[in-house]
Formats: C-alpha cells, sequence, structure tokens
C-alpha cells in the first residue's frame, strides 16, 4: 500500500500479519532448538527502544558517539566520494543517526531524495515529514519492509549511496551476513555506494563492558524481549528469572547476549501451543554483536561485488565507518 503527500511517500510491503507470523516462526524454531536462541529484532517494542535509547548515552556504551564522531568528521568527504544525489537508509528508526550525513549532502547542494526503510511505519512516517521539513526540496521516499524479503523494492534511479549505520550488519552471523550484504548488491547498480558501519575489535573488558553496564539497563533490554513474548504470544515468562549475560567469543570475534535461568523452570507459550522447559543455568542467546578488523570488512564486502573506497574511524580507533563501492 502506497500513501503519498506532497513530497513524503510511505510504501508499506508488509502484510498485516507479516511481523506477528514471522515472531512465531523465530520464537517457535529458536526455543526448541539446541542451545536456544531469539533472534535481536524483537528487543524493540516502544520499552526495548526507548531502554537502548537510554543504553546509547550510558558512558560503557561507546558505538554511538563513536560512529557520530566518525560521520562527523568524515561527511563531507563522503558526499564528495559516493558522487550520490540520493540516500537510502536501511534500518532508519527515526533517522537520528543519519542527520550528518544529510545535512552534508543538502548543504552540498546534491541532495534530492532519502529512502528510509524499517520495519515500523509509523516511525517511518514521523520520520518522513521530519525529513520533508528539515530539507527544502528533498522527496522522501520511506520503504515499510523486512532487509530479508524487500530489498528489491528500494526505489531505483538517480545515484544512490545505501548507508546501513550503527553496526547493526555485526547482528548477524556469517553465513547470514554474506547472505544480506549479497542482496544489498544486487539492489544497487555499477558505481553506487555503500557506507557501512562496523564496530571494531578491540581490548575485551572494553566490549564486555559495553554490554553489561553497571546500572543495568543492558541487562532490563535483555529480559524485557521476554515481556515481548508474554505480551504478543500468550507466555507467561518470569523475566526477574532470568539473569543477564553478556560475554566475547575470541573466535568468533563477537559479543554474545544470553538470558541465563536461574531454576529450572516451564514456559507455555499458549499462541503457539508450547511449552519451553528450562533447565537450571541454562541459557538462550538473545544477540550476538560481530567485531571486525579492516581486512575482514573488506574481504567480506570484496566477496559480494564491492571495493573499499573509503575507511574512517573515530579518534580513539574504536568504531569505523566505510564507503564501497558497487563493481
Amino acid at each position: 500500500m502506497t500513501s503519498t503527500t506532497g513530497r513524503v511517500c510511505v510504501t508499506n510491503h508488509l502484510g498485516p500479519d507479516d511481523i506477528r507470523d514471522a515472531l512465531c516462526d523465530d520464537v517457535r524454531g529458536g526455543l526448541v532448538a539446541d542451545p536456544k536462541h531469539l533472534a535481536p529484532k524483537w528487543f524493540y517494542d516502544k520499552v526495548g527502544s526507548d531502554l537502548f535509547d537510554q543504553i546509547t548515552r550510558l558512558p560503557e556504551y561507546y558505538p554511538t558517539e563513536a560512529e557520530r564522531a566518525t560521520l562527523v568528521m568524515a561527511a563531507a568527504e563522503i558526499v564528495e566520494r559516493s558522487g550520490a544525489s540520493t540516500v537510502v537508509e536501511l534500518g532508519s528508526g527515526s533517522s537520528d543517526k543519519t542527520r550528518v550525513l544529510l545535512d552534508a549532502f543538502h548543504e552540498a547542494g546534491v541532495l534530492e531524495r532519502y529512502v528510509p526503510f524499517d520495519v515500523s511505519e509509523s516511525a517511518l512516517a514521523e520520520a518522513a515529514w521530519m525529513i520533508a521539513a528539515r530539507y527544502e526540496g528533498v522527496v522522501v521516499d520511506a520503504v515499510v519492509g523486512d532487509f530479508d524479503r524487500h530489498l528489491d523494492c528500494i526505489p531505483i534511479g538517480d545515484r544512490r549511496m545505501l548507508a546501513f549505520l550503527g553496526g547493526t550488519i555485526g547482528n548477524y552471523e556469517p553465513d547470514a551476513r554474506h547472505r544480506l550484504l549479497s542482496a544489498i548488491s544486487d539492489t544497487l547498480c555499477e558505481g553506487e555506494t555503500l557506507l557501512l558501519g562496523t564496530d571494531l575489535v578491540k581490548d575485551e573488558a572494553r566490549l564486555v563492558a559495553a554490554y553489561d553496564d553497571s546500572a543495568g539497563v543492558t541487562a532490563a533490554f535483555n529480559r524485557n524481549v521476554l515481556s515481548v513474548l508474554n505480551r504478543e504470544l500468550d507466555a507467561d515468562f518470569v523475566p526477574d528469572s532470568f539473569d543477564h549475560v553478556a560475554l566475547w567469543d575470541p573466535d568468533n570475534e563477537w559479543i554474545e547476549m544470553r538470558l541465563r535461568s536461574r531454576s529450572a523452570q516451564r514456559v507455555a507459550i499458549d499462541a503457539l501451543g508450547i511449552v519451553v522447559e528450562f533447565e537450571s543455568g541454562e541459557e538462550v542467546r538473545t544477540e550476538v554483536s560481530a567485531k571486525f578488523r579492516p581486512e575482514r570488512v573488506e574481504s567480506e564486502l570484496a566477496a559480494v561485488g564491492f571495493d573499499v573506497i573509503g575507511w574512517w574511524t573515530d579518534p580513539l580507533g574504536q568504531f569505523a565507518v566505510s564507503l564501497s563501492q558497487k563493481r
């Protein structure tokens, strides 16, 4: 369904039951698996989004400000090297993190269109109107969809730069990451560009602290996924009966967040007609967050048809933003 008003167009490619069906499939498959796991995208109901916003302002959580500092430093160069007149943003949400980029494109007089892509129609519609009001003359084509199904629905035409920021690419395990990057490559035309945010490998203590803050905000964020399942799937989880766990996996070079059952317990998920049993100490993995080395970013992009043409980090070298061009 498409709604167009003035310079703002919102196109929704999701059916009325798509999100719930995906949740049911993920939970049914993840909680009967061994080991158990849940997809991190289910963190982000209103409570989870508010908690994550708090996380980004915690002293332990460096990625948000490190990426912002990098973009501030590199924005003008990104505009020049990309040669783009359209900015596409995956996982745009409120579009806050791209304002630095959009300001730079607009000030250079080259920004013609902005294409935010996310799963939340309400968030996209609100952001679309804010962007249209901020940048006179810029067309906003908002796309409501799923990364795994609807990238080919991104509007074509003009010269596009697709931005995938926040280190979100790290939430994908290697095979899934390759499929997503391949789909992004297939979406873009020769000469168009991908702007990718990647968190970098660093000291283990620094990494773990970012996902296990002293105020307990990340713990509340992690447990909130159980409240989402209670509300959406008529489950009877007791979130406080699970401990938040964050650890560094040096072999895979990623952080894992888990929920650890404090005791043996049985949880009914009525909407799925299943009962899930947990042993005392059993864990559910709720997120991986891969950290990268420059050569790994370059090789994974090269494998799907991109050449890196720009690389920037914050002053402390904690977070990187790369610009790559489709061959």
